[in-house]
């Protein structure tokens, strides 16, 4: 189990998939690619972007503001404990 800044890996990660889970009505996996499937647009990836950066108080600027940093709640929790660790 990963600990960066107080955060734990498994609860960042079963936060932001009960989050993503609400916000499209649609259950969904800590590996599903919530891109591929249609569930989202890139629209909602600012959305998130948002939600990551006031719930876990990183900000995410430049190269990080890619598409694939935000395709699983997976994906994001590592880009939220990367992040949280170089505060």
């Amino acid at each position: 189990m990963t600990q960066v800044s107080g955060l734990q890996a498994d609860i960042v990660e079963k936060d932001l998939t009960a989050y993503l889970t609400a916000k499209i009505r649609t259950e969904i996996a800590p590996d599903d690619d919530i891109f591929a499937t249609g569930l989202v647009s890139s629209m909602f990836a600012m959305e998130l972007v948002v939600h990551l950066e006031s719930t876990y108080d990183i900000a995410i600027i430049g190269p990080e503001l890619k598409l694939d940093n935000f395709r699983t709640a997976k994906v994001m929790t590592a880009l939220v404990l990367r992040l949280a660790e170089d505060d």
